[in-house]
């Protein structure tokens, strides 16, 4: 066990019952979609589950529905493709649920990464798709915009849950009826999407393990508040600007008022110490930097006084700033309630986002995650559900086994 699963351990509820889940193994495509489709009520729909995945795995190029059905059967086999991802009845809930459980038995996860996806579409017509301004892109782009949930192991990264951000303009019933939008989906943030595609991902009874994520363009007071309702430990990226209270004897001069991050951390550099941690085995090298941690509160809500300073307690936060000799400081700065876990092991957890980064281009992307050409909700979810398998069984395979060669 790494020495992130070590520390984490420490800060997780002792009494939480975690349910048993598939031992580790190299499935083969007939056994996990045997595990995936126990839901499916008829046998036919199973055998296409079967066959979208294989095509997702083996298919060059773009994961169409038209190249999938060329390599499995041919023109009908496309109009029954069609039917089973756009217009059939089978829900993908129960297949996702069955995904995770047995990713959490072959891929045993330090966290759990909650990361946006960015969809780039030419029209208009596609579900959830708007012209939009993304920080990370630096422009506006046409896209649909959702939020994955991906368990992180040692070794690799899988996802087992998505949500599609919509916008009111998609809920007018018009667009609904056309789209095949269900009567209970909302118009969402992209802070309240991530949000609930975890929340609904924690009510599967999965292990307790920290949720990782980049806040930075959500409302962080009520992530954590959430997030922590559940029980589950927390690692946030957080903006500079956010407004936090100090209660750190290490570091005077701050009252209870909330003060903005980028203040906190100018206040911290005489804090800082050398970190050394292990990178990815058999990826990267160890890594060094510096790293100040800051004990603060969620600011008293509105109406409320602050307050004079208290000691720290239980139930406290650490801000986290990370940076290196030879650059401003902070280059990073995290928010987590993981407090008695050294900074080493924080540093590792922290890198499960570039671990998730470097599978969605890697194995992802190279299964057809983005590939869904309909303009239907329920299609859209059914593609990224089945396609998700497909990630499972490209990230588990033997590398020799020319899996990864098939979709690239």
């Amino acid at each position: 066990m790494s020495v992130v699963a070590l520390g984490l351990d420490q800060a997780q509820n002792p009494t939480t019952c975690e349910p048993s889940y598939v031992p580790p193994c190299n499935a083969s495509l007939p056994e996990l979609c045997a595990l995936l489709f126990a839901s499916l009520p008829r046998s036919d729909q199973r055998r296409k589950g079967m066959e979208y995945i294989r095509g997702l795995l083996e298919v060059r190029g773009r994961k169409s529905i038209r190249n999938i059905a060329a390599l499995v059967g041919g023109q009908a086999t496309e109009q029954s493709l069609h039917h089973f991802i756009s217009d059939s009845s089978w829900e993908w809930a129960p297949v996702r649920r069955a995904l995770a459980r047995f990713a959490v038995g072959a891929v045993p996860p330090q966290a759990w990464v909650v990361r946006p996806m960015v969809i780039p579409k030419a029209g208009r017509h596609s579900v959830g798709v708007e012209r939009r301004f993304f920080p990370e892109h630096g422009q506006m782009l046409n896209a649909q915009q959702a939020v994955g949930v991906w368990a992180v192991s040692e070794e690799t990264s899988v996802p087992v849950n998505w949500r599609l951000q919509l916008s009111p303009g998609w809920l007018d019933e018009d667009r609904r009826r056309r789209a095949s939008i269900p009567d209970d989906a909302c118009a969402e943030t992209l802070g309240e999407c991530a949000e609930q595609a975890y929340l609904e991902t924690a009510a599967w009874g999965l292990p307790s393990r920290p949720v990782v994520m980049d806040a930075r363009e959500v409302d962080v007071a009520s992530t954590v508040t959430r997030i922590r309702a559940t029980g589950m430990p927390l690692m946030l990226r957080v903006s500079e600007s956010l407004r936090l209270s100090v209660v750190d004897p290490a570091l005077p001069g701050f009252d209870a008022a909330p003060r903005s991050v980028r203040q906190i951390m100018g206040a911290s550099r005489p804090l800082r110490r050398p970190v050394l941690w292990p990178g990815d085995p058999g990826g990267t090298a160890a890594q060094s930097g510096v790293v100040a941690a800051v004990r603060v509160t969620l600011p008293a809500a509105p109406g409320r006084r602050a307050g004079i300073r208290r000691r720290p307690r239980p139930g406290d936060l650490a801000l986290l700033g990370v940076g290196d000799n030879d650059r401003r400081w902070p280059q990073e700065v995290w928010l987590t309630d993981l407090t008695a876990v050294p900074p080493a092991s924080l540093m590792r957890l922290r890198g499960t986002l570039q671990r998730v980064e470097r599978d969605f281009v890697r194995v992802a992307d190279q299964v057809g995650i983005r590939d869904f050409a309909g303009r239907s909700y329920r299609g859209w979810h059914r593609h990224v559900t089945l396609a998700s398998a497909a990630h499972v069984l490209a990230a588990l395979g033997d590398p020799d086994d020319g899996a990864l060669g098939y979709a690239s």
